[in-house]
């Protein structure tokens, strides 16, 4: 069971924090590659663990290249928008960032009541015949926390947290987003040594 996305403070570590519709800003210092200079969105966040899609890393994939090989048809011109690397598990499966809205698709779970995250085919074949330019991001793979890990990880200064910003999310250019969100909490990246722990 999730817990309210507003169970506590972001960015002040307790064992019934929440960061549900957050964004998680790894710190300068985190060196693993999988996370390094990554921003995510966190989808799912309760006793059990953490559950995010990585928004800053767009692969070498568009997402008509993507409809091309799922052989989902199109009658115009699919948008160029990259695909973007979710995370380092389950690597082959996809999963889209979307408005929440009033259409329903086979698997879908509203993060909030702004955000929803869909794993079926359905919704690409909506996006791809959709006459508007529907806000969504398209990942490959997820972000995974195993039950406490994530908020160990914030004791030990390896990321920061806000609350997911939706232009932020679905409008700005991928390489603006880590920064974006650190600006929002006031905190310049550039100016934090790669060297420390603590800001």
């Amino acid at each position: 069971m999730s817990l309210p996305p507003d169970s506590d403070i972001p960015g002040n570590p307790q064992d019934t924090m929440c960061l549900r519709d957050h964004f998680l800003i790894s710190m300068p210092h985190m060196h693993d590659g999988n996370f390094a200079q990554s921003l995510t969105y966190i989808c799912d966040h309760n006793e059990h663990g953490a559950m995010g899609i990585i928004i800053n890393r767009p692969l070498d994939l568009s997402f008509q290249a993507l409809l091309s090989h799922l052989e989902i048809e199109t009658d115009h011109e699919a948008t160029a928008q990259p695909v973007f690397a979710g995370g380092p598990v389950q690597t082959d499966k996809g999963f889209v960032l979307h408005l929440t809205g009033d259409r329903e698709w086979s698997s879908s779970y509203d993060v909030s009541d702004r955000v929803s995250i869909t794993s079926s085919l359905d919704i690409l074949e909506d996006l791809a015949n959709s006459k508007e330019q529907v806000p969504s991001l398209v990942a490959l793979g997820y972000a995974g926390w195993g039950a406490g890990q994530l908020e160990d990880e914030i004791r030990q200064n390896a990321w920061l947290s806000c609350p997911a910003n939706l232009d932020i999310l679905f409008h700005m250019p991928a390489e603006q987003r880590l920064h974006a969100a650190a600006a929002s909490l006031g905190v310049n990246l550039d100016l934090m040594t790669a060297q420390s722990g603590h800001a």
